[in-house]
């Protein structure tokens, strides 16, 4: 835990170091950017545009907060199984042996937008900037929303309605929850929707959990289900407007019949 809270205070210090001045964009997105024709990300994210420098999000989403997933387990006698933040490997070569360190990295503003990023070198703090970057260039906007029948909140608390990821034999689908439910979902997938906003849910998860990356992946490919599934424009399930609007009409037909 001391190593997690060491890594994430760092990761804090990388992003308030970030000098919009110095920085040299390489691609015509990023030099658009740092011109100002584009001063909001969701112009890039609905068009589709491939973000390939990790300082377009620092620009246009600052104060991003980043968190280390449990995707490795310590060894020894005593203290082998507890989970870790870095998934150790090694290579038996004729010299020795080669360790390598990986982790996975989530970012979010807690406002709709996270990031989930993978990262592996032969020491830790490299693998922590790798999976910080990756998690920069795999930004992703969520649409919240009050989809639970039990709700009848206006904020966009929870997630619009139910969706579901898979990735392997682990199958993860979350449901919207009403206000003051809480996160009833995995502690690393409880981390995923935290910071991406998303305050009330609850989840159904199928398969080998203990596999902590198929469960991250499954839970990533359920929140961009999120954006996948197609809406009318009537139903603006991100105010919580439908089912509000939905009421209103059942009090008018009520009322004719009376």
């Amino acid at each position: 835990m001391a190593e997690e809270r060491k890594s994430r205070s760092q990761d804090q210090r990388n992003q308030e170091a970030f000098d919009p001045e110095a920085w040299q964009p390489k691609t015509e997105l990023g030099k658009r950017v740092k011109e100002g024709k584009i001063k909001d990300i969701d112009e890039i994210l609905d068009q589709g545009e491939k973000i390939l420098e990790p300082q377009i999000v620092d620009m246009l989403l600052p104060g991003m907060e980043s968190e280390l997933l449990l995707v490795g387990q310590s060894k020894g006698k005593f203290g082998g199984g507890q989970r870790r933040v870095f998934k150790q490997t090694q290579k038996k070569t004729a010299e020795g042996n080669r360790p390598k360190f990986s982790t996975v990295v989530v970012i979010g503003n807690k406002n709709g937008y996270v990031g989930i990023g993978y990262g592996k070198s032969k020491e830790t703090v490299p693998a922590r900037e790798k999976a910080i970057r990756d998690a920069k260039l795999n930004i992703i906007k969520i649409r919240r929303g009050s989809g639970s029948w039990e709700d009848s909140s206006d904020e966009p608390h929870s997630i619009p309605f139910a969706v579901e990821g898979k990735s392997g034999s682990v199958k993860v689908k979350l449901l919207p929850a009403p206000r003051g439910t809480g996160l009833c979902a995995h502690k690393e997938v409880q981390k995923i929707l935290r910071l991406a906003g998303v305050e009330n849910v609850w989840s159904r998860t199928l398969g080998k959990k203990n596999t902590t990356m198929n469960l991250i992946k499954a839970c990533d490919q359920a929140l961009k289900n999120v954006m996948a599934m197609k809406y009318s424009d009537d139903m603006n399930v991100v105010e919580g407007a439908y089912k509000k609007k939905i009421q209103e009409e059942f009090e008018e037909v009520a009322e004719e019949e009376q």
